[in-house]
């Protein structure tokens, strides 16, 4: 799905997302990321949403942001609250989606000059769609 978002000087906007991709500014991701508002996209190394782990979450806090999106894959998802002890602890708020509504709701509050991080898992191309017998 390809998105049109506002263009703001400095700020990292997600201008597609596809199975098993993310693109921000000009750059294609292939796998997981996080995508600060602004600063460098990072790689997070998180392949699917069964993989999550609290250390997964330990680097969003150098980031300093206000909020977290969080993608948790093609389907809507929730990590249990163990894992986000380290956002929740520091009064961090994380909201939960699927992946490609992270992304669209990402770019709004990233145009509206929020201190938000999309954590945002990207499944392969090739991965059966949750919910089918090889998805699972």
């Amino acid at each position: 799905m390809k998105f049109q978002p506002d263009t703001l000087a400095g700020v990292n906007m997600i201008g597609r997302h596809d199975a098993g991709r993310v693109a921000v500014g000009p750059t294609m991701y292939p796998h997981s990321v996080l995508v600060p508002w602004v600063g460098a996209v990072q790689a997070w190394p998180v392949p699917s949403f069964q993989a999550l782990q609290a250390a997964h979450f330990e680097p969003i806090l150098a980031l300093q942001p206000e909020l977290v999106i969080f993608g948790s894959g093609r389907r809507q998802r929730f990590a249990h609250p163990s894992l986000l002890r380290p956002l929740i602890e520091r009064r961090i708020g994380i909201e939960t989606m699927d992946t490609p509504a992270a992304c669209r709701t990402y770019n709004v509050l990233a145009a509206e000059g929020r201190r938000v991080v999309a954590a945002l898992i990207v499944e392969p191309a090739d991965a059966a769609p949750a919910g089918t017998a090889e998805g699972t």
